[in-house]
Parts: structure tokens; sequence; C-alpha cells
């Protein structure tokens, strides 16, 4: 019998103890550590637990048998319906049952992930310290920087909508609101807000609000993160963080890097994503295809998908977590990094319609501005683009202490042969997992040689020049030409040349 799509328990002897399974060897009580677990186990995945279960030193499982599966059954719905055990029951009748394994009876118990307005789920009466979480095959104890994240994730008014009573519209960076209010004319251009001041447009948008305690109008935390400055930012939000490295010559550690606290820009979530999202795009390729058959499309469904997951690296990031939001992109990957876990199961999420952004008036004053407005669909369109269209795979990875989400993409520009350019999202390097798309250029790697070969020495911004691309597209031909030999690298840095190898 398939358990939750996590165990077959006809199979037992087969699986180990792991973030989802946990194995109790018990003949006839209900052993303690079974509500560590339950709390480890509603506070994150979910999982289940098997009562009369045996780990052996190989770490399989055997089952060990109950003397009693009715009595345990009875017991353990007794225990966890006393609030001085646990904090909540979530459980359904169904999810606890006897099977029979190997003429032994055992107990599963399903633990479903709890919704995030429950969380956390807790063992006694005490949330700092009757929480737990799961972290590969044990449970362990949350600090207080944990649970602080679940209560503040269990509200049903998002973090971003609180209204800073000590904080005036000073705080803004009215350049980043200017270019915001051109982006929204150039959509909206007969909009009723056009002719707001600022003070009211900022007021319609939910980045300044009326506050209770002194009925004046101060920022939000989302007007805060979309339009201030980061010393402001950073007096709220004292782990916020935007760090965007390049990573395009193996010989540095980075070839460009933007950081929210450099003091030269204004360091916040709208002017990052502006400065970001080109630089990302950047060595994708872009295919001639028309619209209706009469338009030419320059902004290709692969750019979109990049733009999603950018934008929902923002929007879904709890900005009071540790770490910040780091994305980088190097030759072959992009990596997008925020603090947070997702508020719903990751299946839940990446299904679409039901993704439970932190940020929900950030993710509005994006929308407001055509990027990421299409109501929760954005992240699955996203993802379908990268597995069908180009036949690839996108990977997530959530962890915790500190909770944290990661996608990495990887991307692979091939341009060696038959004018075609090739690109590859995912982790498999297998050659059935390309797609090629049609380009407009020649051999730009025969060019680059032929050039090179004439002018003896040549700079990257040069070849950059005579070929018509961007320096960081060059870079990463350059690279494979002296990946095969076929060229050299002179001097260091600013003053790198490059020749045809002897």
């Amino acid at each position: 019998m398939a358990i939750a799509g996590i165990i077959n328990i006809v199979d037992l002897a087969s699986y180990r103890e792991s973030n989802r399974i946990e194995a109790k060897k018990t003949k006839a009580q209900i052993p303690g550590s079974v509500w560590e677990t339950y709390s480890s186990f509603a506070n994150t995945e979910g999982g289940i637990i098997l009562l009369g279960v045996e780990e052996l030193q190989d770490h399989s499982l055997l089952a060990a048998g109950v003397e009693d599966v009715q009595k345990l059954k009875q017991d353990f719905w007794n225990q966890i319906n006393n609030p001085q055990k646990v904090s909540v029951n979530i459980l359904l009748e169904k999810m606890v049952h006897e099977e029979r394994v190997d003429e032994k009876d055992i107990l599963v118990i399903e633990v479903p992930r709890a919704d995030r307005t429950l969380r956390p789920i807790y063992i006694g009466n005490n949330p700092l310290s009757g929480t737990y979480r799961r972290n590969g095959d044990g449970d362990y104890h949350c600090n207080k920087e944990q649970v602080s994240a679940m209560l503040r994730d269990a509200s049903e008014v998002t973090q971003d909508r609180r209204v800073l009573t000590d904080m005036d519209n000073t705080i803004f960076c009215m350049d980043t609101v200017k270019d915001y209010r051109n982006r929204f004319q150039q959509l909206h251009s007969t909009h009723v807000w056009n002719k707001d001041d600022d003070e009211l447009f900022l007021r319609h948008l939910g980045a300044i609000a009326l506050s209770k305690d002194d009925q004046k109008f101060h920022p939000t935390v989302a007007g805060l993160l979309m339009f201030g400055y980061d010393y402001e930012i950073t007096r709220e939000l004292p782990h916020y963080f935007l760090d965007y490295r390049e990573e395009l010559d193996p010989q540095l550690r980075w070839t460009h890097r933007l950081v929210s606290n450099s003091g030269d820009w204004s360091g916040n979530l709208y002017d990052f994503f502006f400065r970001v999202y080109p630089r990302l795009t950047a060595d994708i390729p872009v295919p001639f295809a028309l619209q209706n058959g009469m338009t030419r499309i320059d902004e290709p469904a692969s750019h979109l998908a990049v733009r999603e997951f950018l934008l929902n690296t923002l929007v879904h990031a709890d900005h009071y977590g540790r770490q910040g939001i780091v994305i980088r992109r190097s030759l072959t990957e992009l990596h997008f990094a925020n603090p947070g876990d997702f508020r719903v199961d990751l299946e839940s999420a990446l299904q679409g319609g039901n993704s439970d952004p932190r940020n929900t008036f950030v993710m509005k004053m994006f929308g407001l501005v055509g990027v990421g407005d299409r109501a929760g669909s954005g992240m699955p369109d996203a993802i379908a683009v990268m597995e069908n269209e180009l036949k690839g795979k996108v990977n997530y990875t959530v962890t915790h202490n500190p909770d944290r989400t990661t996608l990495d993409v990887t991307i692979v520009v091939d341009d060696k042969s038959d004018d075609k350019a090739t690109i590859k999202s995912g982790s498999d390097d297998k050659s059935d997992d390309k797609v090629t798309i049609k380009s407009e250029s020649d051999d730009k790697r025969t060019i680059i040689l032929n050039f090179i070969r004439e002018n003896g020495e040549v700079k990257t911004e040069d070849i950059a020049t005579f070929v018509g691309l961007g320096t960081t597209r060059v870079k990463v031909l350059l690279y494979e030409l002296l990946e095969e030999g076929l060229i050299e690298r002179i001097g260091g840095n600013r003053n790198r040349t490059y020749k045809i190898k002897r």
C-alpha cells in the first residue's frame, strides 16, 4: 500500500528514515518522541510516523509489531486532542490507521504540512520551547528566530502591509518614484491616477497608509521596500541585503557586482529589479519570431521566465529574515536565493494560483507596471517554458536554519555550428535535453577567430565592436575558444588581450 506518495508499506524494508519517514519501536505505549516528530513534520513538509517499526543497524526498516494496535491507536487520539500535549490536532481520522506487515501489526500516522495560519505546531504551552522542524532524518528544536518567522507568516495580513509610524515620506527615493510613475503612465496612459500628486499616488499603491495610532499617513513596509533608500530600509529590516554577482571569468571572483548598500544608488527592490533583469538575460539568445505573422517578438518566453524567477525571489522573500537576497549569474548558471521558505507546500506553490506571497503589496506594485501580473500563473508558466520549450528542469531547494529558498537554472549557450544557438535549463547535461533555436547571426566563433588571426592581439571590447555582440556574450565565446586550445590569454584584467595559440 502506497501511503501519501512517500512510502509503499508492502516494501517497508527497502526504505530508510528520512526527512519524510520516522520509525518508532514500541510495543504498548506512545513514545514521548512521537510529539517532537509530529511537530517537526507539521512545521516542515509533512511525513509518515511508523509505530511498531524498528530501524536496524544497516538503517533498513523492519516491522517489529505492537501488542494491541487498536488500543495504541485510541491512546494516540486521546493524547493528540489534549491541548496540554500539543498546540493543535491537524490530523483527520483516515490519517491514523493500522497496517499488517510481515504478519505484524503497525500503526501508521500520516502528518501533513500544517497550514501557515496554524504554524508553529508545538509541544506543550510554549512555542519557544516546544517547536520542532525536520532536518534529514532527525527532529531539531527551533530557535526564537525560526519561531518568530512562523508567527509572522501565520498572520492573515502580509508583513509588507504594516504601517511604519516612525517614518515619513522623506524615506522615499523620489527618482525611483518618478521612474515608477513614468512606467505606469506608459502602460496606463488614461488612468485617473496619473493626475494625482505623488503623495496621493503612493496612497493608491499602498506605499503609504493611514495609521490608527496618530491618524496620519506613513510609509508601509511595501512602500519602504519598493521606493525607500537602503539605509532607511535597514532601519526596519536590519538583515535586508540585495546582492547581484556576475561570474563570467573563471580567474576573477566576479566580473560585475551590485549590492544594495553601496551608497551610489537607492538600494530598493524596484531599482534592483530593473538593473538586474537586463543583465540576467543579456546572453540568452533572442530567436526571430513573429506574433500573428506581423510583429516581431523581441522578448522571448525564456526571457519572461527569467523575469518571473527574479520577481518571485523578491516578492516571496522574508525580508525580516537573515542572509538577504543573492542573485548570481555565471557562464552557465543562474542562481536565485532568498530568505524564507514557501508559505504553502512546494507542490502547490509550483502549480500556481496558490503561491501565497509574503509581500502582496510589493507584488501588486510590480504588477501595475507590467511585471508579474498574471494572478499566480507566472511561475508555472515559467517552469513550463524551461521544461517543455527548452527541455530543461528547474531545481528548487528549500533549506532551514535559517529558512532559505534557492532556484538554480543551468544555461548553455552554444553556437559552434549550423548557425544555431542552443539553450538548456536544468541540471542534466544530456544532449537530448537540449533544444536548438534558430538565430540571425553567423558563426560568431569563426568570425572571432579570423579577427584575432588578422589582428594579432585584441581586446574583448574590440572583438565585441567588430562582431556586434555584447561584451558578456563575447566573453562566453572566448572562454569556449580558450577551453578548446584555439586561443590564449595574455595579461590580466583591463589589459587582457587574446591571440591565436601556436
